[in-house]
């Protein structure tokens, strides 16, 4: 899969001090994301089973822990997974994640 918003994630966990314990795991995340390859969401689950998968190809990914949430729209035609959206749980709790 290709990522973009690469930055997104590199700029919240260095937007704050107490977010830098999520840039390993943020990474890691991004890691596995590029080296998968999902054609659906079905396949997506499979791989990953604690992503939730919403409609029109949104999903959330929790990271570090359940501490940070990652939202992402993939366009699986393309393997292209774009960041929408990092932030604490509490921070997630306050977006709507079909329209970030």
């Amino acid at each position: 899969m290709r990522v973009i918003a690469l930055r997104t994630l590199r700029k919240f966990i260095e937007s704050r001090p107490e977010y830098a314990d999520g840039r390993e795991p943020a990474l890691a995340w991004y890691r596995q994301v590029l080296r998968a390859d999902w054609e659906s969401p079905a396949q997506l689950k499979r791989e990953i089973h604690t992503a939730s998968v919403l409609k029109d190809g949104r999903a959330v990914f929790n990271v570090a822990g359940n501490k940070y949430r990652i939202v992402v729209w993939i366009n699986y035609p393309y393997r292209v997974v774009y960041v929408r959206f990092i932030g604490t749980h509490a921070q997630y709790d306050k977006i709507n994640a079909q329209t970030v």
